[in-house]
């Protein structure tokens, strides 16, 4: 090899280096994909002064909090106190008037639609569960494992093992296992619930926004609900919103955060003895 092809190759080898050392990366030292979160700050949401004005009326005003990678955090608050506002903002559904909203260090959330943030990992429930009612358990989450093909091409190829395997795994986790191939349009109302969360959970979400998921559920639904949430925490993010707050001290074990939102910003903050004792909190929202 001539001393300039050494050179060459030298500078080449040099250069590639740098673009390694400066890309970002993702677990175990790989290289970043593109669009891929990055979590290496420990943050997993964040927003920063958002405003949201309807008419005059501000739905979120200057809201500011930040979720941990792996945390579960429950929001509290009255009606109207701004908590699905924020949920849309997060999801693309409503766009602020200011401030910012990030998921990681790296995704701006402002910047993409919809389709793109569910892609980038960002899962929502809404209250009303929303499943395919005509198909089996089994086939509703099939579909979200392989959201990527239509539905009649996902449900007529042949799931792979490692496909078997992680639906197999779903529903013993949302305790459907039984009525794998039963109608969902026939479950009961907490069932649905439990399906829809599934149903998201196929899709491997980083982060979950959950909105009310216990209402209209037995007590023992919701004791089981809570359950799953636990085991979901520290695999992934989780917002819950929620009224039950018997649900709340379920989750929360007295020594998770929460927070409470007031006029579209955060009233108070902190375990659940805390902010039960603001007087702020009891006035608003825990008094009524």
């Amino acid at each position: 090899m001539t001393p300039d092809l050494m050179e060459a190759g030298s500078q080449a080898r040099a250069a590639y280096a740098a673009r390694q050392a400066a890309a970002p990366r993702g677990g175990y030292g790989r290289p970043l994909a593109a669009g891929e979160v990055v979590f290496t700050q420990g943050v997993a949401l964040y927003l920063d002064e958002v405003t949201v004005s309807f008419d005059g009326f501000k739905a979120l005003n200057a809201l500011t909090l930040s979720i941990n990678v792996g945390e579960l955090r429950c929001i509290i608050g009255p009606n109207g106190a701004g908590k699905t506002t924020m949920m849309d903002c997060i999801t693309g559904k409503t766009r602020p008037d200011s401030g910012k909203v990030f998921f990681g260090s790296n995704i701006d959330l402002l910047r993409l639609s919809e389709p793109h943030i569910a892609q980038a990992g960002v899962g929502r429930k809404f209250q009303k569960p929303t499943v395919y009612e005509q198909l089996s358990v089994f086939e509703n989450l099939e579909l979200n494992l392989r959201a990527d093909r239509g539905v009649r091409a996902s449900l007529r190829s042949r799931l792979s093992g490692e496909q078997q395997d992680r639906l197999a795994e779903l529903l013993a986790l949302i305790h459907l296992q039984d009525e794998a191939q039963r109608t969902a349009g026939l479950l009961s109302h907490g069932q649905k619930q439990w399906l829809e969360i599934g149903m998201l959970l196929a899709q491997d979400p980083k982060l979950l926004l959950l909105d009310e998921p216990v209402a209209g559920m037995t007590d023992e639904e919701t004791e089981r609900t809570a359950e799953l949430f636990l085991t979901l925490e520290g695999k992934h993010s989780l917002v819950v919103v929620e009224h039950d707050m018997k649900f709340v001290e379920q989750l929360t074990q007295g020594r998770k955060k929460v927070t409470v939102l007031h006029e579209g910003s955060v009233l108070a903050e902190g375990l659940l003895s805390e902010v039960q004792a603001n007087q702020k909190v009891v006035e608003v929202y825990l008094g009524r």
